[in-house]
């Protein structure tokens, strides 16, 4: 059976509705930065993650072909995730979607190293006959955050995230927003088969104790 992280990791990928502190230990993704309305027909974004899906599933379903990776287990690719930022404070607008900056990523296992990972980058662009070059590898260590589930669509997401602040307050924590530490979403529904109201999508905010 293959390895599922939704199911193996619940403390990243289940939380309930209500706010929960959480340490995230170190993950490796396979991520595109760009800038941009998310939303936009044939925009930035929607190319981003035409290139994530064409890397990951390359590096999946390379127990079909010659390439060997060392350490390979079968495994189902872990959902879309997004860290989001506006300017070097961390904070955000939804209602000003031109601006956001954001790193859209998918985690890969532990036996996906550089060398793998060029492996996959350029066997991608062979067969799709397409530029994967902006795809990297990065590593986030996110540490001591505030998690919450948010159901619903994502432009009413400033609801749950109001909750999570209130949690913050009550517990003596702050939002600890940087460079390396980001707003992170994990969006564990299709938005082209789920109506808005039952989106789940887990929402992360990095914090430090007061």
């Amino acid at each position: 059976m293959a390895f599922d992280y939704k199911k193996e990791c619940k403390e990243f990928y289940a939380p309930g509705r209500k706010p929960e502190l959480v340490t995230v230990p170190a993950m490796t993704y396979i991520a595109v930065r760009g800038q941009g309305d998310p939303n936009e027909e044939n925009g930035e974004y929607q190319r981003a993650l035409g290139l994530l899906y064409g890397v990951a599933y390359t590096i999946k379903m390379s127990r079909k072909g010659p390439h060997r990776i060392e350490g390979y287990f079968d495994y189902v690719v872990p959902p879309l995730e997004g860290f989001w930022w506006q300017d070097e404070s961390g904070d955000f607008d939804l209602s000003r979607k031109a601006d956001l900056q954001w790193i859209s990523a998918i985690r890969v296992p532990e036996f996906v190293t550089p060398d793998e990972f060029s492996w996959a980058v350029a066997e991608a662009a062979a067969k799709k006959k397409t530029d994967f070059s902006d795809v990297h590898l990065i590593d986030a260590a996110e540490g001591l955050c505030v998690q919450c589930l948010h159901v619903g669509p994502y432009d009413l997401e400033s609801a749950t995230v109001s909750s999570m602040e209130d949690f913050m307050q009550d517990n003596r924590l702050a939002p600890d927003l940087t460079p390396e530490r980001r707003h992170h979403e994990i969006y564990l529904s299709d938005p082209r088969r789920t109506v808005p109201e039952r989106l789940k999508t887990v929402l992360r905010i990095p914090v430090r104790r007061t």
